[in-house]
């Protein structure tokens, strides 16, 4: 049961933003999703397989996933963003790629890599988390073999109390804790856990908690999005 806490546009502790998936939205695309969680909307492109260059970065026995995380320049509220890599995008990149590695079974082309590339095109916190669930739908898309979907969404805490969904406003509380978490949801296994600030382990364990049946509501959209996509 939520915690009967006060937020500040009158979701309980457990409440996400409005949330919407649709798959097949770049028609030339191999596979591509949009995830739209709050006014946070993340569009995600699959490319491949190709082979990977240079060599020396192949794997014999499996191909490499490799992802591209981007803040279009006027996607915020904020300051225009710079355009082209970041050290932030970079770290996304990297932060991708682990989540969504798990899940996926790419042993069928050696060699290869597998890129998807995610396009934040109006952003309102919860940027990666985003991208990871656009991007697991991309994938699944495309048709490539995957254990399960990925479902992120970050949890944290605001004023000592556990929430869900963090948006810009509650990201911006001074004491508040950023907690990014994706999971693959059928089996519970967490794939993707980072943590902005300082929280006690209680806490944090609820976090985790939280994050379980939020992530499984998510897979519920992604999975009804890519069904209707193929009936």
């Amino acid at each position: 049961m939520s915690k009967k806490i006060k937020r500040h546009d009158g979701r309980a502790a457990d409440d996400m933003r409005a949330m919407e998936a649709k798959v097949g939205v770049v028609p030339n695309a191999k596979g591509s999703a949009m995830f739209k969680i709050g006014k946070t909307i993340a569009v995600a492109v699959v490319r491949g397989p190709k082979k990977l260059h240079p060599k020396f970065l192949q794997d014999p026995e499996s191909g490499k996933l490799r992802c591209f995380y981007n803040m279009i320049s006027f996607s915020g509220s904020g300051d225009r963003v710079r355009p082209g890599p970041s050290r932030r995008s970079k770290e996304i990149n990297l932060v991708m790629e682990n989540a969504l590695a798990p899940a996926l079974d790419l042993t069928a082309f050696p060699g290869s890599a597998v890129e998807v590339h995610v396009n934040l095109i109006q952003t309102d916190a919860g940027t990666r988390c985003a991208a990871i669930t656009a991007a697991a739908m991309a994938l699944a898309d495309a048709g490539f073999r995957m254990k399960d979907l990925v479902s992120a969404v970050a949890v944290g805490s605001i004023n000592g109390n556990v929430v869900a969904d963090l948006d810009k406003t509650e990201e911006d509380i001074s004491d508040a804790v950023d907690i990014p978490i994706a999971m693959m949801p059928n089996e519970e296994k967490v794939t993707l856990l980072q943590l902005d600030g300082k929280i006690t382990q209680e806490a944090l364990l609820e976090a985790v908690e939280l994050a379980k049946p939020v992530c499984k509501k998510i897979a519920e959209l992604q999975r009804k999005a890519i069904t209707e996509r193929y009936q």
